[in-house]
């Protein structure tokens, strides 16, 4: 009975063991799924721990099409946003930055400014080395948690942690370490895929009295 124990240690732990070691694969299947969509909306919760100044948390809702279509509009700090329309990035923050839009051209290759995702799962496979953390339970979910370090030049992070949903394979946190380092922390809850988007989803209405600032 003694000499089956290891045997059967090893059995028990085998599935474990070849999950683990299998990284690149879930995050090719989560890269897929996240492709195959028409769109992606879901609430958000960031958080940015800057060892420099205090940490900020905002919130709000994510709404995403294709690659190059991204809505981050804020519930708090109210009235705020983050928006890119295929050719430009606005950013209308004026509790750091008042009375001014920031606008700025869409970066081409794999630096896709304030658009997280696409950053993380857009051919992973060329740009990261990836490595299998833990199996983890994040709002009730089972996930696998992924840590990927970049493998390319010039993307904008040291490496990311990865919370990938293990039944629909779609990012439900992320975890970014930022050269400057902070470490920005994206939590996604209440995920929807495919649903029609409303017209003007990927305009920034310019208030009145507040000017574009061209970057």
């Amino acid at each position: 009975m003694i000499r089956a124990l290891p045997l059967l240690l090893g059995l028990a732990l085998a599935p474990g063991v070849a999950h683990a070691q299998d990284a690149d694969a879930i995050v090719g299947r989560s890269s897929r799924v996240y492709r195959s969509l028409s769109s992606l909306r879901a609430d958000f919760v960031q958080v940015i721990d800057n060892p420099m100044i205090d940490s900020a948390e905002s919130r709000g809702t994510l709404i995403q099409a294709g690659e190059d279509k991204l809505a981050m509009r804020f519930t708090d700090p109210p009235g705020e946003a983050i928006v890119i329309d295929g050719q430009h990035v606005w950013i209308y923050t004026p509790s750091t930055t008042p009375g001014q839009v920031i606008r700025m051209s869409v970066p081409s290759g794999p630096v896709y400014g304030y658009n997280m995702l696409a950053w993380l799962l857009d051919h992973p496979a060329e740009r990261y080395k990836a490595s299998f953390v833990r199996t983890d339970r994040l709002n009730g979910r089972t996930v696998d948690v992924v840590q990927l370090v970049p493998a390319v030049p010039d993307l904008p992070f040291e490496r990311a942690i990865v919370w990938l949903d293990r039944e629909d394979g779609l990012p439900r946190r992320l975890e970014i370490s930022e050269h400057s380092g902070a470490t920005r922390t994206l939590t996604l809850s209440k995920v929807r895929t495919n649903q029609a988007v409303p017209k003007g989803t990927f305009t920034l209405e310019v208030p009145s009295g507040v000017r574009v600032v061209d970057q």
